[in-house]
């Protein structure tokens, strides 16, 4: 089927929650779930952000219903928050899809320690996004009862009627595999290192999960995106959302040959969501790379090597204390389609 990002496929009774969705990728990645007919359960740590990228998504697709988002207080770096927000998911029901996207960018210039005791990048970016990925397998579970752990279609689901996980990589991944032996960065820390690591962790839970989820016969895909060069300076100015300094327009704007906004860069994100044709385990970004429609595309070596995700994901485990429960979310799905 051809994809177009600007005109995606009706959403209507779908059900998805986005982390960070304030502000950038997640804000934009709302927008278009939202312009698509789907409900969105934003996410962020600041409430007045949150209410401001609501009210953004209001003024901006104005025949949205009512309850086209809701919000909901989560912070990634704090596993109680992560708690908290993944039990009042659950009691909503079924959930669609879960886009794993907030996240730290710009890491500080020396180690930090979040309220768990964890490097506050690592924690952020990949440890609180896997637990509550784990923490919401049952309840995508329900969502993809049935249609079948492949995302094919089901006796009332329709095609691709599947639950969907998306975590979130990066381009730096590949640029500088670096392999996280450390990945709480206890020695040698720097900021680009914290980061990149960050994202070759996450893409490695990211391929392990689907792993793990065809193992079990869970129907839920997991899918890894990345968004390219997205800059604030090549975006839309969004009161509350993005307000780019002149500054900031001009440098980002003399990156056009490589960059393009964060609107855009939300495209492979939204496209490993809810495209019925994305599988379980694949790798999106835009077409070059750093810019462009969104293409199926492969992954860092790094990223893709189950030694380092299996040893990624037992320190998961340890430093979460989240454990997933496969075997519970495939029997739900077993007693749901057949009933």
């Amino acid at each position: 089927m051809t994809w177009d990002p600007r005109s995606l496929p009706d959403l209507a009774g779908r059900v998805y929650l986005v982390t960070g969705s304030n502000a950038g990728l997640g804000y934009f990645a709302c927008e278009q779930l939202v312009r698509a007919g789907a409900r969105v359960i934003m996410s962020a740590r600041h409430p007045n952000r949150l209410s401001a990228a609501r009210a953004a998504i209001r003024r901006r697709v104005p025949d949205a219903a009512p309850d086209a988002t809701e919000p909901l207080i989560l912070d990634t770096s704090n596993l109680g928050s992560v708690r908290s927000a993944a039990a009042s998911v659950r009691g909503r029901g079924a959930l669609d899809g879960v886009l794993l996207n907030a996240g730290i960018v710009h890491a500080p210039k020396t180690r930090q320690t979040t309220i768990d005791g964890h490097e506050v990048v690592f924690a952020t970016n990949a440890l609180g996004h896997f637990a509550l990925a784990g923490e919401l397998l049952t309840a995508l579970a329900e969502a993809g009862a049935d249609a079948g752990p492949t995302g094919g279609a089901g006796p009332t689901g329709g095609a691709g009627r599947t639950g969907r996980m998306v975590w979130v990589g990066s381009m730096s991944a590949s640029l500088t595999p670096y392999d996280p032996v450390d990945p709480q960065l206890a020695d040698g820390y720097s900021a680009w290192r914290a980061y990149v690591q960050s994202k070759i962790a996450t893409a490695a839970l990211g391929f392990e999960a689907d792993r793990r989820l065809r193992e079990y016969a869970v129907p839920v895909a997991s899918v890894v995106a990345h968004p390219g060069y997205s800059t604030g300076g090549r975006t839309p100015g969004i009161a509350g959302v993005n307000e780019p300094s002149r500054v900031k327009r001009f440098t980002d704007n003399l990156q056009a040959v490589l960059a393009q906004s964060k609107e855009h860069g939300a495209w492979p994100l939204v496209r490993a969501l809810t495209d019925p044709a994305v599988e379980g385990g694949e790798f999106w970004g835009p077409r070059t790379g750093s810019r462009g429609a969104p293409r199926r595309q492969t992954a860092a070596k790094i990223t893709r090597d189950p030694a380092v995700a299996a040893r990624l994901w037992d320190v998961a485990e340890t430093a979460t204390g989240v454990r997933w429960p496969f075997e519970a979310a495939a029997q739900l799905a077993v007693g749901r389609s057949t009933t």
